[in-house]
Parts: structure tokens; sequence; C-alpha cells
């Protein structure tokens, strides 16, 4: 009699193990599908004085569909399957519009390609969502104006100004001549330069602000040797974001020297030179989807999906909660093509990564420069370091 229960109890727990394996199966032949907004606006520049080559209207959304293509290339063995809901938008008005009929949808996760005012007003209407800004290097949005939901891919001003300061240090041209433009955006890279000369002991030596309204080239070019003429400097920095003036710097300032910032010697986030650990293949594959050259935004809308993609992947879960908690640890995988392993800072959400120093045509150098030593990464000599920090809402909502 015990001999048939024993068989009788096997053949129910086999039973059963089946029915579970069974169950599994099912529910990994479902699969997952992984939605993800793209939200974008960006405001018109206005006229310019050089003739700067424009920004291309597709900035980022290249980026972003790469990513998606990439992601469902590893994604199909684990049936997972991303898609991107693409909202770019003619007002920020419509852009809100657009994320929270998107939001309504069930879509939780976001890369967002905006101005800081926007990318805080999204923040703040999508508050169960988790955000990645990929376009604005806004400092105040990872610091004062910071939001426990919000993740920054694109380097902000002070990393970029810092990685550029390392590496005039490497050089000793410490004295430095400052020219900024007169928006808001170059205010805020100029803030930027002169925390970094701090920190690595330049000096800025004049600071002299760009507002001739002349509207002729040739004349803004006649101006600037005298326009530079000051106390004897190593270098000219140039705070001009949108290109209206800082073109006309280089080779006409009234000592030869160099010029860095936004424009000559410039830190960027991405740029087509940067060709070592496999860049060159994302490269080629990037210039065959878009036709053009893969900029900074769209560098930092790729990363933000590869992001999103290898929490997935190690998740099973397109929680967007669980996603954000994993990016602000030390256990995501996360490969840019930069020589080192990528994370967010876990007290503002930026992403630790290498800043390139290029000009136009070549790659010059990459910030953090070798003897500028952290107690725990290299990488966060750049930017704002935890004790620096004046982002509150992250240590509030951890």
């Amino acid at each position: 009699m015990r001999h048939y229960l024993f068989h009788g109890l096997a053949y129910l727990l086999a039973l059963s193990s089946a029915t579970l394996v069974a169950t599994h199966v099912r529910a990994d032949d479902s699969g997952l599908d992984v939605r993800i907004g793209y939200l974008a606006w960006a405001p018109p520049t206005g006229p310019l004085l050089s003739n700067v080559i424009p920004e291309p209207e597709d900035a980022g959304l290249r980026g972003a569909e790469l990513a998606i293509t990439d992601s469902n290339s590893t994604g199909r063995f684990l049936k997972q399957r991303y898609a991107l809901s693409d909202a770019r938008t003619s007002t920020p008005e419509e852009l809100l519009a657009r994320a929270r009929a998107l939001h309504e949808q069930g879509l939780r996760l976001f890369v967002v390609n905006a101005p800081a005012e926007q990318v805080l007003q999204l923040a703040d209407a999508l508050p169960d969502s988790l955000l990645f800004n990929a376009g604005s290097p806004s400092d105040a949005l990872r610091g004062e104006q910071c939001r426990a939901n919000l993740l920054h891919s694109l380097p902000n001003r002070a990393m970029l100004a810092d990685a550029l300061a390392q590496f005039l240090a490497t050089r000793r041209w410490q004295r430095w001549l400052l020219v900024t433009g007169h928006t808001p955006d170059d205010l805020a890279y100029a803030a930027a330069v002169r925390r970094a000369a701090g920190r690595f002991g330049a000096k800025i030596i004049d600071e002299k602000s760009w507002s001739f309204d002349n509207d002729q080239r040739r004349s803004a070019q006649a101006e600037m040797p005298l326009f530079t003429q000051t106390r004897e400097y190593d270098v000219v920095l140039v705070a001009d974001e949108r290109g209206d003036f800082g073109e006309y710097l280089p080779y006409n300032t009234w000592y030869p020297r160099p010029v860095a910032g936004t424009q000559g010697l410039t830190p960027t986030g991405w740029h087509k030179t940067v060709e070592t650990y496999g860049a060159a293949q994302l490269q080629k594959r990037f210039e065959a989807a878009a036709g053009r050259w893969m900029n900074d935004r769209d560098f930092a809308a790729w990363i933000a999906v590869r992001s999103i993609a290898s929490a997935v992947t190690r998740l099973k879960s397109a929680d967007a909660q669980a996603i954000r908690a994993l990016a602000l640890s030390a256990d995501l995988p996360l490969d840019g093509f930069k020589g080192r392993k990528l994370s967010y800072r876990d007290w503002d959400g930026q992403l630790r990564q290498p800043i390139p120093l290029v000009h136009p045509r070549a790659l010059v150098s990459t910030s953090p420069q070798d003897g500028f030593l952290h107690p725990v990464s290299e990488l966060d000599s750049l930017g704002f370091d935890r004790p620096e920090t004046t982002c509150r809402q992250f240590a509030a909502a951890d």
C-alpha cells in the first residue's frame, strides 16, 4: 500500500512540476514589450552672425532609434521587444500634452531632448515615470533643481568645463581670457568655466562680453584682434553655445594663442573622431542608419535607451522604479564604447563618462587626464562630486 502511495505522490509532484514549467514557458513565450517615449522640442535660435552648421533636426532621435534596433537585436533571444514612440513637437505646450497622452497609454520610460525648463516640467508632470535627460547640459538640473525621477545621459556644463581645464592644466596653459556671449546658456557655460578655473588652478586674467550687434561678418573678423587685446594670456576660453561669434576667434586673437570652449578645442559627450574601444563600429552603424555623423545628443539618447535595455535584461521587468534603482547601483552593466564601464551617480543621476576633447576633424585628448586622481573613480573628478552636490531630492527619495 505504501508502495502505491509513494508512486502516487511522486506522480502528483511530477505533474505539479510539469504544470509550473509549462506556466513558466508560456510566460516566457509571451515575452516582454518595452515601450519608450522620445520627447523633443527645440526653441528657435534666431539669426546668427556666423555661418554655423546647424544642429540636425533629428539630433537625438536617430540615436534613440539605433539603440532600439540594437536592443531588439539582443532582446529577441530573451523574448524582449523594444519600441520607440516619437513625440517631437513645435511648442513646449504640445510637448507636455503629448507626454501626458503617452503616459495615459501606459508609458513610464522616457528619453527627453529639450531645454532645462521643459525637462523640469515633464519630470514634475510624470512623477511615477523615469526620464533620461539627453538634451540639456544645465548644471542646475543636477543640483538644486534635480528631480528623483530624472537621470542624465548628456554631460553637464561642469563636466565639460572640468574636462577642458584638466587638459589645459597638463599643458600649463593657466592664464585664461574668457570671452562670453550674452544668452543665458552662454552665461551658464561661463560660470562653469570660472568654477573649473578655481578647481584646477587657472587664473582668468580678464573677461570680455561679446555684445556687438553688427551683422556683417567681415566687421566681426576685423573686430576680434582689438577685442581680445588685454594682458598676456595662454589661451582664450569662449562661451558661445549657439555659435554666434565664437567661430571667428581662432586665428584672430591679439596674441597668437589657442582657442577653447564652445569653439576651437571643444569638450563634448561624443564626436565623429571618437573611434577607439569599438566606437568606430557604432559610428558606422549610425551613419548607415542616419546618413550623417553621430553627435553628442545622438549618443546621449542612444546610451539612455541602452541603459533601459540593459536594466530590463537584468531585471526581466520594465518597471520604472526598479530600473532607476538598478541604474543608480553599481550593478548595471553599461558599455558606452568609451573604454570604461559607465554608471550613474547616485547623488544626482548624472552618467559618469570620459569626455573627448576635439576640434572639427580630430580627437585631441580624453579627460579625465592622467594624474588627476579620485578616491572612488577618476570620472568623478569631472563635474559635481558627492561632497559638492546641492541635489537634495535624490537623498530624500532614497
